[in-house]
C-alpha cells in the first residue's frame, strides 16, 4: 500500500499524506463530494476533479495489482519465473505491458511452434538462433536440418519452416518489439475510409467518409467515433494503414545480428512471417481499441461538461407556471404547476385549428392565469412550438403585468413520460400532460426536474451510443451527483430521484425519506432525519450539509454549513452578541473575525472559510442569474432564415467541432469551431456551454438538407488563422521507424458542416 501511494502521489502531483487520508476516507465509505466539501483539512483541499481522478486510478491500480499477482503466480507453476522477469512484472504501470511480458507464457491452442516442437524441431531452432550471433561459427542451414529428419519431418525445407514457425513466435511474443511497434502505429499510422459500392455518392450521411484519410495520432475523436459506426452498419470500410517496410527494417536491426547471407535471408523471412501472421493483426486491434477508448474518454468529457452546463442551468424560480406542450392536431396540454412544483389542473386548447377555438383557447389561457396568478409561461420548443409562443403572445398583449413567457428545451421529455417514473409520480395523466408538466417543472427548476431523466435522453452527447456504455453511465452519474450536491437539496419538497444523488442516500432511504415527509409533515430540523428508516449516523453525515431546511427550526439548516460545525457558528454568534438568526446580518462584524481562534483539531481554516461564506449568503443558489432567448417572431421555420439574419438563439449542445444552437425553427443551426470567435478556438468549450443565449448570424441554409450554418463572429473579422489544419498524410515508404515522441499533434477540424435535428 505504501508504495502504492507514493506511485498515485507522483502520478497525480499530490502529497502522500493527502492520498493516504482520501483513500482512508473513501475506505470508510464517504463521497467525493462530502470529502471535497467538509474534509479539507485531512485531504489538503483536494477537490472533485482530484478526488475522482484518484479513485479512478486507485481502481485501476488494484485491479493491476491483483492481475499481476494471478501472472506471477501461473509462471511461477510453470516454473519459468526469473527474478528479472519477476521484477519487470511488479514495475508495470499499464495492462498493457503487463499482458505483452504475460504472451510467451499463456497457455494458448497448439500453434505452428507447438507443433514444431512436438516435431522434435526446437534444437534445430536454437542452433539457427545461436548461428545468428556477431562472430558465431558458419552454419549451413540445409545441413544443420537433414540431422532432424523423421517419419514426421520429411525434408530439411520442412525441418527449416517448423525450426522459423519456432523463432517467429519467440520474436512476436517479445514484449519489446510489440510495445514499440505499438507506439509506432499509433505515431505514424494512418486512418483511411472508403465508402462501399452499394451506397453511391450523396445517398449516405457518411459521405465526408468517402475517401478519408487522417493520421492516428492526430485523428479528432468524433471522426474515430463516426468511422467506426459507418463501420458497424456497413457503409464504409476502415483500415489502418503504415509502412510496413518500416516495421520490417526495425525488427531487422533488433534482431539479425549475422553478417552471413543465408542466415540473413533466413531470418528476413522469418521475420516477415512473424509480423504478418502473428503480430500484426493483434497490434492493429490494440491501436484500434487504444484509440477508441481515448475517443470514448473525450467524447464522454465533452458530454459530462454538456450535462453539468445544463444541470446547473439558471432555475426561474418556484412560481406559479403555465405549461404548454404544444401540438396541432392534437392541441396543446396546458398545465398548472404550483410555486412548490405541485401539479394543479390541465386543460387541451386548440389554438392552430379554427378562430372559434383559438378564441376559446386564449378565454382559457387568461382564465388559468388569473385563477393561478402565473407568474411564467412554459412552452415546449417542438412540433408547433413557435406557432403557440405567437398564440400566447397575442394572448398576453391583453394582460397588464403579463407572466415571463419562455421557451423551453424539451429533449427527453418523452422519454420521461412514459417512464416509471412519471407513471408513479402521476399513474391517472395522459402521457402528453405528464410532459407539460415536465416541461413546467424544468423552466421552475432544470436540475430537480431532469434528474428524473436518463441522461442520454437528454440530447446533450456526442456518439453517446458508441462509446463504453459502463464508463459513460459511471461518468454522468458521477456529474449529477456533483451538481445535485453543489446545489444543495430542499428536504421538504425534493422528489426521492432527486434525494437519490444526495451523498450518502440510497434509493432506498430516499424514498423512505419522501414517505416519513409524507406521513409527518415537513422536516422542522436536520437532526429529524435520524428518525427516517435505516438512515443511519453514517448516512446522516455524509448527507445532512447537502440538505436545505427553509423556515426550520435552525436558521444553519438552510445553509450548507454541516450539523458537525453548529457549535462553532453558535461560539461565534455569542462572542459577536448576537442571535444566531441574525448572525447573517452583521456581516460588517464577520467580516472582522479572526477565523483562527476558532480553528480546532477538526476544524481548520478551510472550513471556517466556507462557513463564514456560508453566513454571508445563507440558503444562496449558486447558479447563475436567470436569462431566456428572445426568437425573432418573423422567423418560426428555416424557410424564413436569410443569409446575415442576426438572430438570438440558445445552445443546446457544444461538440468537439463547434455547438448546435436553437434559433426558433425546429432545426437546430451548427456553429462550427472556425465561426466562434475573431480569433483562432481550438475547444468549442471555451467559448460556450449548453444553456447559453447567444447572438449569431446566418451564414448559410440547405432547406433541402435541412442545414444551417451559424457565426459569431463579427462580420467584417478575417478568417481565423488556419495553420494547425491537418492535411491527409500519406506514408512513407523509406527510412526507420522514428522513435516516439512526448505529445501527439493538435487534433484535426471537422471539415464538413452539418446540422442537428433536435430529438424529442
Amino acid at each position: 500500500m505504501q508504495n502504492l501511494e507514493q506511485q498515485l502521489a507522483q502520478e497525480l502531483s499530490l502529497r502522500p499524506a493527502q492520498i493516504q487520508n482520501a483513500l482512508e476516507l473513501f475506505a470508510e465509505g464517504a463521497t467525493v463530494p462530502f470529502i471535497a466539501r467538509y474534509r479539507k483539512e485531512r485531504t489538503g483541499e483536494m477537490n472533485e476533479v482530484q478526488l475522482r481522478e484518484l479513485a479512478d486510478r486507485y481502481a485501476y491500480l488494484t485491479e493491476l495489482g491483483e492481475r499481476k499477482t494471478t501472472i506471477l503466480q501461473a509462471i511461477a507453476e510453470q516454473g519459468k519465473l526469473t527474478d528479472e522477469l519477476k521484477a519487470k512484472i511488479e514495475a508495470c504501470t499499464q495492462k498493457t505491458e503487463l499482458e505483452d511480458l504475460y504472451l510467451p507464457y499463456r497457455p494458448k491452442r497448439r500453434t505452428r511452434a507447438t507443433i514444431a516442437r512436438e516435431k522434435g524441431l526446437e534444437p534445430l531452432a536454437a542452433a539457427i538462433k545461436a548461428a545468428n550471433r556477431p562472430n558465431a561459427p558458419a552454419l549451413s542451414l540445409e545441413a544443420e536440418a537433414a540431422k532432424f529428419l523423421s517419419e514426421q519431418v520429411k525434408t530439411a525445407e520442412e525441418a527449416l519452416k517448423g525450426a522459423a514457425d519456432i523463432l517467429a513466435e519467440e520474436v512476436a511474443e517479445q514484449a519489446p518489439y510489440r510495445a514499440y511497434l505499438r507506439q509506432y502505429l499509433l505515431e505514424s499510422g494512418v486512418f483511411m475510409s472508403q465508402i462501399k459500392a452499394a451506397h453511391p455518392e450523396g445517398t449516405t450521411k457518411f459521405e465526408m467518409y468517402r475517401n478519408y484519410q487522417a493520421k492516428v495520432q492526430a485523428i479528432a475523436p468524433h471522426n474515430l467515433l463516426a468511422l467506426l459506426r459507418g463501420e458497424t452498419e456497413d457503409i464504409l470500410t476502415l483500415t489502418l494503414s503504415f509502412d510496413e517496410e518500416q516495421v520490417l527494417y526495425y525488427l531487422e536491426s533488433e534482431v539479425i545480428r549475422t553478417k552471413t547471407p543465408a542466415i540473413k535471408q533466413f531470418y528476413r523471412e522469418m521475420l516477415k512471417d512473424a509480423f504478418n501472421r502473428l503480430m500484426k493483426t493483434s497490434l492493429i486491434s490494440a491501436v484500434m481499441a487504444e484509440k477508441k477508448a481515448w475517443a470514448d474518454g473525450e467524447s464522454i468529457k465533452t458530454f459530462e461538461a454538456n450535462l453539468r452546463d445544463l444541470l446547473l442551468a439558471a432555475p426561474a424560480g418556484m412560481k406559479p407556471t403555465l405549461a404548454l406542450d404544444p401540438g396541432f392536431r392534437t392541441g396543446c396540454k396546458t398545465a398548472v404547476i404550483s410555486e412548490t412544483g405541485k401539479f394543479l389542473e390541465y386543460q387541451t386548447i386548440f389554438p392552430h385549428q379554427s378562430a372559434a377555438q383559438r378564441e376559446q383557447a386564449a378565454k382559457t389561457v387568461k382564465t388559468l392565469i388569473e385563477k393561478y396568478q402565473i407568474q411564467l409561461i412554459a412552452i415546449g420548443n417542438g412540433t408547433a412550438g413557435r406557432e403557440t409562443d405567437a398564440f400566447v403572445t397575442e394572448v398576453l398583449q391583453g394582460i397588464e403585468r403579463p407572466p415571463i413567457k419562455v421557451m423551453v428545451n424539451e429533449s427527453g421529455a418523452s422519454i420521461y413520460s412514459a417512464s416509471s417514473v412519471a407513471l408513479e409520480e402521476f399513474p391517472d395523466l395522459d402521457l402528453t400532460v405528464r410532459g407539460a408538466i415536465s416541461i413546467g417543472r424544468r423552466l421552475q427548476d432544470p436540475l430537480a426536474e431532469l434528474v428524473k431523466i436518463d441522461p442520454k435522453s437528454i440530447g446533450v452527447g456526442q456518439y453517446q451510443h458508441d462509446v463504453d456504455q459502463k464508463l459513460l453511465k459511471k461518468k454522468l452519474d458521477e456529474t449529477v451527483e456533483s451538481c445535485v450536491n453543489y446545489v444543495g437539496v430542499d428536504l421538504n419538497t425534493a422528489s426521492k430521484e432527486l434525494l437519490t444523488f444526495v451523498s450518502g442516500l440510497s434509493p432506498s432511504v430516499a424514498s423512505n425519506i419522501v414517505a416519513y415527509r409524507n406521513q409527518n409533515g415537513a422536516f422542522r430540523d436536520r437532526r429529524h432525519l435520524l428518525k427516517v428508516p435505516k438512515l443511519g449516523a453514517k448516512a446522516f453525515e455524509q448527507a445532512a450539509g447537502f440538505l436545505r431546511i427553509r423556515g426550520g427550526n435552525n436558521p444553519l439548516d438552510n445553509t450548507a454549513v454541516h450539523p458537525e460545525s453548529y457549535g462553532v457558528v453558535e461560539a461565534i454568534a455569542r462572542d459577536l452578541k448576537v442571535p444566531l438568526s441574525d448572525i447573517s446580518k452583521s456581516l460588517d462584524q464577520l467580516k472582522a473575525v479572526n477565523l483562527k481562534q476558532y480553528v480546532t483539531d477538526t476544524i481548520g481554516e478551510p472550513t471556517l472559510r466556507d462557513i463564514f461564506r456560508e453566513l454571508e449568503k445563507p440558503g444562496r443558489d449558486p447558479r447563475a442569474e436567470f436569462k431566456y432567448a428572445t426568437f425573432n417572431e418573423a422567423v418560426k421555420e428555416i424557410s424564413d432564415l436569410q443569409v446575415g439574419m442576426q438572430l438570438e438563439g440558445i445552445v443546446t449542445n457544444v461538440a468537439n467541432f463547434g455547438a448546435f444552437v436553437d434559433i426558433g425553427v425546429h432545426q437546430d443551426g451548427l456553429i462550427h469551431v472556425s465561426q466562434m470567435a475573431d480569433h483562432f478556438v481550438s475547444d468549442p468549450k471555451q467559448v460556450v456551454k449548453v444553456g447559453q443565449v447567444v447572438s449569431v448570424r446566418v451564414l448559410e441554409v440547405n432547406e433541402g438538407l435541412k442545414r444551417i450554418s451559424l457565426s459569431m463572429k463579427s462580420s467584417d473579422s478575417p478568417p481565423p488563422n488556419r495553420g494547425d489544419r491537418q492535411s491527409n498524410p500519406r506514408p512513407s515508404s523509406k527510412g526507420k521507424a522514428p522513435a516516439p515522441e512526448s505529445k501527439p499533434s493538435s487534433l484535426e477540424d471537422l471539415q464538413a458542416k452539418f446540422g442537428r435535428k433536435r430529438p424529442k
